[in-house]
């Protein structure tokens, strides 16, 4: 698969012709839902749940569906009936070519005055682990992790935590439009050193193989 980082916590998934967009919320870029065979969002908040750019997708590819949780799916599936799937932890299915499992129920919590909310992350072809707002462990190995660096609900030794406790192969950024560049390397240098696997940043627009 070639892996296209967007901005924040939106990434775009391709192969054989057929692409797949995770969360392409508020904070990424207005195109970035564009060309989507399939959709695929973790949880409500706006910057990873965009309302209009779900609708610009889906109308602009009237293939295109959408896997999400209940919440997200009762906002837009009356416009789109038979397009919007709406899932929860264990369940899988395959999505424009791309097999996918999900893994997850819960929001992070950001205070304990906040109440939490649903929140499911995505395993794509057995191998790239975006889990939204949350720490989630699948109960399958993962290759490539989609790593929340900065949120309102995680520090970096929790993240480092994380990363030490999936194990998996090479690790990217997400979650990143509120870290400056002032401290990306702070954020670079921890994470890699402490870490125990490949962590790597890609900028909005750049891709990888995975």
């Amino acid at each position: 698969m070639k892996l296209t980082k967007k901005s924040h916590a939106c990434v775009r998934l391709e192969k054989d012709g057929r692409t797949l967009v995770l969360d392409p919320g508020g904070f990424t870029e207005e195109d970035a839902a564009l060309g989507a065979d399939a959709l695929l969002v973790t949880h409500e908040h706006p910057d990873h749940f965009d309302e209009g750019r779900l609708r610009a997708a889906l109308e602009a590819n009237p293939a295109a569906e959408v896997w999400t949780l209940r919440r997200v799916a009762g906002r837009i599936a009356p416009a789109f009936p038979g397009r919007v799937h709406t899932v929860g932890h264990g369940d899988a299915f395959t999505a424009a070519g791309f097999d996918v499992q999900v893994h997850g129920e819960l929001h992070a919590v950001i205070h304990p005055d906040i109440p939490r909310i649903t929140n499911v992350g995505y395993l794509v072809d057995g191998s790239v682990f975006h889990p939204g707002d949350a720490l989630t462990v699948p109960d399958h190995p993962v290759d490539t992790l989609l790593l929340p660096v900065m949120a309102p609900w995680n520090k970096i030794s929790e993240v480092i935590d994380y990363v030490r406790e999936l194990k998996p192969r090479r690790a990217y950024d997400i979650h990143d439009a509120l870290l400056t560049d002032l401290a990306r390397p702070i954020y670079d240098r921890q994470i890699g050193e402490l870490g125990g696997t490949d962590h790597s940043r890609l900028a909005p627009g750049s891709s990888a193989d995975v």
